[in-house]
């Protein structure tokens, strides 16, 4: 992989990681519409893909380092009537990351092979449109606040995190869409899902860093511009989507999900009749 080619996907990364549009899915099909020679089956892609995961974890925590310090006093003085907001909220992400990653691990190399499967992608990429757009449309009226979520609306929304682990579906979009089903607006379920997206994020660097040193790629400079750039890219669009959600309260999912239906269709033409 080149430098550019490696800010593009930083920049891809940044912006599909966050927005319902799936980082993955366009990380599997860009590349083979361009014609990139990247295998995105080789043990050093994904954790190349957790160098730029890096950066977005870090660009959230930096956007919601509110949230975060109040986790944390929380946790710390779990004797204080003050914090019990922040301690319930902070046990709902945790068990909302859980499903995702019991499911990960045990399934990882399944779902490795999918990661070389482009047209595989581009299908998940419509059913991700078709999530979106029906979530707006079945969902219970919103009126809950984020720190009432019960706990089964956390595991809920964990397992719909869990489809994240396909190709061309979005976690974010999954777990707003899960969110939203359980009677959170727009932009508490977004605020959610990036709040889970954290954990899950630096779980995966976790395990991944390891990986990416043993199998030769190192944390070149490449790699490093690439984490800089997600990064720098995802908090712009945190910044972004958050407004977004906050002035469209109604029907906010839509264009995304026109989005992902047209350009998993369009994929799929280019890649199997260009």
């Amino acid at each position: 992989m080149t430098t550019l080619q490696a800010i593009w996907m930083a920049i891809l990364q940044g912006v599909t990681e966050l927005f319902p549009i799936s980082s993955l899915g366009h990380a599997v099909i860009v590349p083979a519409l361009l014609h990139w020679s990247i295998d995105q089956s080789a043990l050093g892609f994904l954790p190349f893909l957790a160098v730029m995961h890096l950066g977005t974890a870090t660009a959230l925590l930096i956007y919601f380092w509110r949230d975060w310090l109040g986790f944390a006093r929380g946790v710390i003085l779990f004797r204080d009537p003050a914090g019990a907001a922040e301690r319930r909220l902070f046990l709902r992400v945790v068990v909302a990351t859980i499903p995702a990653v019991i499911i990960g691990f045990a399934f990882e190399k399944l779902l490795r092979k999918g990661f070389a499967a482009p047209s595989l992608a581009a299908v998940f990429l419509i059913i991700n449109g078709v999530m979106l757009f029906a979530a707006e449309r079945v969902k219970r009226p919103a009126g809950r606040a984020l720190t009432d979520l019960r706990w089964r609306d956390a595991i809920a929304i964990g397992f719909w995190q869990c489809l994240a682990l396909l190709p061309g579906m979005s976690r974010s979009g999954a777990t707003m869409a899960g969110g939203y089903l359980c009677g959170l607006d727009h932009e508490a379920a977004a605020r959610f899902s990036f709040l889970t997206a954290t954990p899950i994020i630096l779980g995966a660097v976790v395990l991944e860093a390891p990986k990416l040193i043993h199998h030769g790629g190192g944390f070149g400079s490449a790699a490093i511009l690439a984490g800089v750039v997600a990064g720098v890219t995802a908090l712009i669009s945190a910044f972004a989507l958050m407004r977004w959600f906050k002035v469209r309260d109604v029907k906010g999912f839509d264009p995304f999900a026109i989005y992902c239906a047209l350009a998993g269709v369009a994929a799929l033409a280019l890649l199997n009749f260009h």
